[in-house]
């Protein structure tokens, strides 16, 4: 102890842990609440509280004792809860998911996410926060020595962060997974902890013990899906961008990146139209000639597993398509579950990169990456439509798929809208009945006569009866918002209003499911 290595340890091995700690707080939060700025603005400042706090109650908790004994029994103590939370975090998290559902009726992500963070991540960064005040305290021996050990513990702790920033990021969570980087990270703690207890000869029969029950749990919570109550998952899994789960509902295989609502690609198992947003976007192939040439090439800019690609191949044989997707495991996804048509050629990239660099220009681009109120800003910006404009042949048409509908003036449709129409000549929306809303886009026509004379020339009778109904119903958009760019796209803020509206109503319908049935029919409805 008087060579003070297991305080420079201490020190670097707390700085790792907090790092990893947040992280893995944002990918458990995540198919919850979404991973959205907002979210992490809650995470990253709850964060910052705890740890200000744990400064304080560190300096005190060492002005008073004599030695570091009480501080690493209170490690101890936020070790295994860190051990714990893939266990009982998941559990508390969809708890304040659906308790705070039925009282709060705005800003339920704030305060959702909020609560949720107070409960899980704040005891073991209080204890974090304390560790710096106490190494400092018992390291320094004298006033001649104190600047330099305060600034080695310092520059352990500030290197442990910078490790721990990468290493859940690029290794454990993609490789192991959350729940498993949980494990990880407290087993490091714990192996600190039982370290000085074996020096200080105390607690170490009952830490021992106790870490290997709560290592136990730890590794069993593994088990432990983000969806627990569901029984008919095909796969369950994370990437370095999403949360991912592929569930089979008899007809159909669904991809959906969050817990608690939204499906991002489907596949029905006898074909045909889906019945979602994704049959009103073959409107677009249609204005842009596919009934007449199958030739077109068309882009898709947030692939998924490919729903509206096979529906190209499925309804106008077309065979020159380009997906664009950034995560490469839900690529993956689509080869192994949704049959992706082996004719369309797949990108893993940013969507915007990719139209940056790419020299292809094509007849349909669809953009579908706007995820829950996750709307990447740098994706709904004049500077964006305008270099999607120019990657358009003459005769193109654009479609986005906004996946929030809202009629609040000024909301986040009109905006969008509002941006396409500063680049586009001739902008029309449909509004698909679940949830989404499709915007159709272009320079060469007025969407809605292409339409009206092109429908005829689709060959399934099926998308054809079905593309008349779009026709009826597609309306002209009047810019009646403010222009998205890149400097100042406010698309959380707007987002975050919308969903509170699709929460109330979402809570409105499963109160009408719920009333007049008894606990044990609640169950059942519950489980399946």
């Amino acid at each position: 102890m008087k060579n003070k290595w297991l305080f420079y340890v201490t020190g670097f091995f707390s700085g790792l842990s907090v790092m990893a700690i947040e992280l893995g707080a944002s990918r458990l939060m995540a198919p919850y609440f979404s991973s959205s700025q907002m979210v992490w603005t809650i995470i990253i400042g709850t964060i910052m509280i705890a740890m200000a706090l744990g400064n304080v109650i560190g300096g005190r908790m060492a002005d008073k004792h004599k030695n570091p004994d009480r501080l690493f029994v209170w490690l101890f103590a936020a070790a295994t809860w860190t051990m714990l939370i893939p266990l009982v975090g998941k559990f508390i998290i969809a708890g304040v998911a659906l308790v705070l559902a039925l009282f709060v009726t705005s800003n339920y992500l704030v305060t959702a996410a909020f609560v949720s963070c107070i409960l899980v991540f704040v005891f073991p960064l209080l204890v974090l926060g304390m560790v710096t005040p106490n190494l400092v305290k018992f390291a320094v021996g004298s006033l001649e020595e104190n600047g330099r050990t305060t600034g080695i513990i310092e520059a352990c702790n500030t290197v442990g962060s910078i490790i721990g920033t990468f290493l859940p990021t690029f290794v454990t969570i993609p490789f192991v997974g959350t729940s498993a980087t949980f494990v990880i990270f407290a087993g490091i703690l714990y192996a600190v902890c039982l370290i000085y207890f074996i020096f200080r000869k105390r607690h170490v029969v009952s830490a021992s013990v106790i870490a290997v029950v709560a290592l136990v749990l730890g590794i069993l919570s593994n088990n432990i899906g983000m969806a627990f109550w569901a029984n008919n998952i095909l796969y369950e899994g994370e990437s370095i961008y999403n949360y991912l789960r592929v569930e089979d509902d008899g007809d159909s295989i669904i991809l959906s990146t969050n817990v608690l609502f939204g499906v991002q690609s489907i596949k029905l198992k006898d074909g045909g139209l889906t019945g979602m947003f994704y049959d009103y976007a073959l409107a677009a192939p249609a204005m842009a000639g596919a009934g007449q040439d199958n030739g077109l090439s068309v882009l898709v800019l947030g692939l998924g597993t490919g729903t509206f690609a096979s529906q190209c191949v499925e309804y106008y044989d077309l065979s020159d398509i380009d997906g664009v997707e950034i995560d490469q495991k839900i690529i993956n996804l689509s080869h192994e579950y949704f049959e992706l048509p082996e004719c369309v050629k797949t990108y893993t990239e940013d969507g915007r990169a990719y139209i940056a660099a790419t020299d292809k220009t094509y007849d349909v681009i669809m953009v579908d990456a706007y995820q829950d109120i996750t709307i990447p800003f740098q994706m709904c910006s004049v500077e964006f439509f305008t270099e999607v404009k120019n990657k358009l042949n003459p005769g193109g048409a654009l479609v986005v798929n906004v996946n929030m509908n809202t009629d609040n003036p000024g909301g986040i449709n009109d905006c969008l809208e509002t941006t396409i129409c500063s680049v586009f000549d001739s902008v029309y929306a449909a509004d698909t009945r679940s949830g989404n809303v499709e915007i159709f886009a272009s320079d060469s026509y007025d969407c809605k006569e292409q339409l009206d004379n092109m429908v005829e020339t689709v060959g399934s009778s099926e998308l054809r009866y079905f593309l008349e109904r779009v026709s009826r119903e597609i309306y002209e958009v009047e810019p009646s918002g403010f222009v998205f760019t890149d400097d100042k796209a406010p698309v959380e803020l707007l987002g975050m209003s919308v969903l509170d509206d699709m929460i109330i109503d979402e809570i409105e319908s499963l109160k009408g499911m719920m009333k007049g049935k008894s606990i044990k029919e609640l169950y059942e409805m519950l489980v399946g």
